[in-house]
């Protein structure tokens, strides 16, 4: 569900209450664990956590007037969404991160490239969260997209 929020505290308090709560929790989660360079801001109807032109002046390759978006968390109709291009972009991320699942939550990892959907929200893996927001800098993030798009 795409929401029309200015903010991502107007963007919360949209959402229904018992989803308010845990996108707050995972929020403050990354918000404590972002890496240095990176940005919260709204990134296609959602919470966004963005490279900015400040520190990535090129921008997102299909619109260069937006900064380069690393992470989002959305919720949608029926779970709550993590999209983290580093897992879509770096495979050892990808494998670490589907072998860690198991060992944080009770149920079947529901996930897409780059999208982890969480459709139990009594059960999220809160922890593993953590450990994956430390995962990737933002050098190494901007290498791998540049290696990418400029094949």
């Amino acid at each position: 569900m795409q929401y029309e929020a200015t903010s991502p505290e107007d963007y919360i308090s949209q959402l229904p209450e018992e989803r308010q709560a845990p996108i707050k929790k995972i929020r403050r989660i990354i918000l404590d664990n972002l890496p240095e360079g990176l940005e919260e801001q709204m990134s296609y109807g959602m919470l966004g956590f963005v490279i900015p032109h400040s520190v990535y002046p090129d921008g997102y390759h299909c619109d260069t007037k937006l900064p380069l978006p690393f992470m989002n968390l959305a919720s949608q109709k029926n779970f709550i969404a993590i999209y983290h291009m580093g897992m879509y972009a770096k495979k050892e991320l990808y494998d670490w991160f589907v072998s860690e699942y198991p060992k944080h939550c009770k149920y079947k990892l529901d996930m897409g490239k780059s999208c982890v959907r969480f459709k139990k929200i009594d059960d999220i893996p809160y922890d593993l969260i953590e450990q994956l927001i430390g995962k990737m800098s933002v050098d190494e993030w901007i290498d791998i997209y540049e290696t990418a798009i400029k094949k």
